[in-house]
């Protein structure tokens, strides 16, 4: 048997018709080791409740065989060997079961059963419409999975969107922040080169003042001398 599939994004329905498919197939050996052990009504009805098991099976296969197109390129390839290994239980299922229903004394004997075959006819008529009522419920439980996954995908595309609409406004106000911070910065930097060219004005108008000053009292001194 394959190995369990590794729980991956996107491999949760595909997982769930593999779990289905492992108990109708624990099913269809347990049918098909008894089969050999038993003879005339009994063994006709454990062949037709195989029958149905491998239908079953074969259905599953079908929905495994879709779903795994939804699975990542990545870990598509160990699906691929895994499906192949179900395939290949399925069909040596499928040659067994065949040979038991070609059998003399098996699943054929029915068809010359005179006595009995009218009951043995509606005993059939009865367990395939009971079989088919069967699948028809499991198939409507697969949809509603399917379904169910798909309501629950949607609900985390929202989610992923709301979340990625957030983090666009966050980004938003961030740039809006720095260009505030930038024109303050601008207006900064103005601000100090004015202080600087008043403060060198102020310098040489101090020096200005000082020379004047200092040019006056060498002239009183050299007025005084004379």
């Amino acid at each position: 048997m394959s190995n369990p599939l590794d729980t991956e994004a996107g491999s949760e329905l595909f997982s769930s018709y593999e779990a289905e498919l492992k108990l109708v197939q624990a099913d269809l050996l347990q049918k098909l080791d008894q089969i050999p052990e038993l003879s005339g009504d009994p063994r006709k009805n454990a062949v037709s409740q195989a029958e149905r098991a491998l239908e079953e099976a074969e259905e599953l296969l079908g929905s495994m065989r879709l779903e795994k197109q939804n699975i990542p390129t990545s870990s598509r390839a160990k699906v691929n060997q895994r499906f192949r290994n179900y395939e290949q239980d399925v069909d040596s299922q499928r040659r067994k079961l065949k040979s038991f229903s070609n059998d003399h004394q098996g699943y054929a004997s029915r068809y010359r059963d005179e006595p009995e075959g009218s009951a043995d006819a509606h005993l059939e008529q009865r367990q395939q419409l009971l079989s088919g009522t069967d699948r028809l419920d499991r198939s409507t439980q697969r949809l509603k999975a399917s379904q169910q996954l798909a309501y629950e995908t949607e609900a985390i595309g929202a989610s992923t969107l709301a979340d990625l609409s957030s983090q666009r406004e966050r980004i938003q106000q961030t740039h809006e922040t720095l260009l505030n911070s930038e024109g303050y910065v601008d207006r900064s930097v103005k601000t100090l080169r004015g202080m600087a060219r008043r403060m060198a004005t102020n310098k040489i108008i101090t020096i200005a003042i000082i020379t004047v000053l200092v040019l006056l009292i060498i002239a009183v001194v050299i007025s005084k001398f004379r």
